[in-house]
């Protein structure tokens, strides 16, 4: 998600606050959030996909392979 984006986010947050939105700005707030929501959950996965750890027994098990295809990921 670009800067503009997250800034028009921001700029629709104060407008609802200060006078509130018309129907159509409240329409590509919930998108823009959505869209927000959706790249911070693909980041997250991502990240979390890099994390091995180390078993008792001295095996590195990486947690991307092992839960990585999991359904609703």
């Amino acid at each position: 998600m670009n800067e503009q984006k997250i800034a028009r986010i921001n700029e629709l947050y104060h407008k609802s606050k200060a006078e509130g939105l018309t129907e159509d700005e409240q329409k590509e707030q919930q998108i823009l959030r959505r869209e927000y929501i959706d790249s911070f959950r693909q980041n997250l996965r991502s990240q979390l996909d890099q994390i091995s750890i180390q078993e008792a027994d001295g095996s590195i098990t990486n947690l991307g392979e092992k839960f990585g295809n999991k359904k609703g990921n």
